[in-house]
């Protein structure tokens, strides 16, 4: 059973992400995905401004006067939201833990596929697949993602990206539209993320927490390796100690770069404490500029 925490916690999630959807997002998300293809609607008569390569010469010389074919986009999409529930997810220093931004981000992005009358799947993971939710529409059927992913308690600590890009791989045989929410602190996962990115639209969302790249001068802390358990008791009071840990973690968000550069992939990056509509919302309008 839910404790009344987690409810409200669910509850406020609920509220905050369909109000964000409807007063922002809610067109950019149709504009920024494509429907499955083309139907053909109806013929109309021709007016003045019409692409004439839509002009039935068919129907035309039937009727005597020129008459143009409609056709409709066919919209039901499958989005399917890979959420990374490892360890390192646990972590936040600003208000709230990237497990919880992560499960307002899923949220906002069900949301705004049911406004669009599309199904939504969740594969959730971490060293192992933790769970499956069938794609299928209506708002119950989010509000039960967001509980899952707020109230699940993983049985893994680590994360085996690839193996959950294989899995989706195998479940999805279909296109679709694909949120893999992730930190991506994780190795060897271009290979199968360039694979998956053959059938289906796959979006990286990467989500950052400035501690991880900077460390406040506190005196002695003991830092946990969230996912393998090491602990190590580190000075932050020593400026080389800091700059090194600044180095590394720059180093290692260079080597994530250039992994979305080589995979021609455009991720949304969202860190703990701000904002995360904006950067969503940016990305949408860059995906609808590109179909323009």
């Amino acid at each position: 059973m839910l404790s009344s925490d987690l409810v409200r916690r669910i509850r406020r999630i609920q509220i905050r992400t369909s109000r964000l959807v409807t007063d922002v997002l809610a067109g950019q998300y149709h504009s920024a995905f494509k429907g499955r293809g083309m139907e053909f609607e109806e013929v109309r008569p021709y007016l003045v401004g019409d692409d004439v390569r839509t002009i039935d010469w068919n129907v035309s010389a039937r009727l005597g006067d020129p008459h143009v074919k409609l056709f409709r986009e066919e919209r039901e999409l499958t989005v399917i939201l890979a959420v990374d529930l490892s360890g390192s997810l646990a972590f936040g220093s600003r208000s709230e833990l990237k497990r919880e931004l992560v499960a307002e981000i899923a949220g906002t992005l069900a949301f705004s596929a049911i406004r669009n009358n599309d199904k939504v799947a969740l594969l959730a993971f971490t060293d192992r697949i933790e769970l499956f939710v069938p794609p299928r529409k209506g708002p119950r059927h989010v509000l039960r993602i967001v509980r899952e992913l707020m109230a699940l308690e993983p049985k893994g600590t680590g994360t085996d990206l690839p193996a959950a890009l294989e899995e989706l791989r195998r479940i999805f045989r279909r296109s679709g539209v694909l949120f893999l929410i992730s930190d991506f602190i994780a190795e060897e996962w271009e290979r199968p993320f360039r694979a998956l990115r053959q059938r289906h639209d796959l979006i990286p969302i990467v989500v950052d927490d400035r501690r991880e790249r900077e460390l406040p001068d506190i005196g002695l802390v003991e830092l946990t390796d969230a996912e393998r358990g090491d602990r190590l008791v580190v000075d932050t009071s020593d400026p080389r100690m800091r700059r090194r840990f600044a180095a590394l973690a720059e180093a290692r968000r260079g080597l994530q770069t250039d992994s979305f550069r080589r995979l021609g992939a455009d991720p949304i990056r969202i860190e703990t404490g701000e904002n995360f509509v904006d950067p969503i919302a940016a990305y949408f309008r860059r995906r609808e500029g590109r179909r323009r």
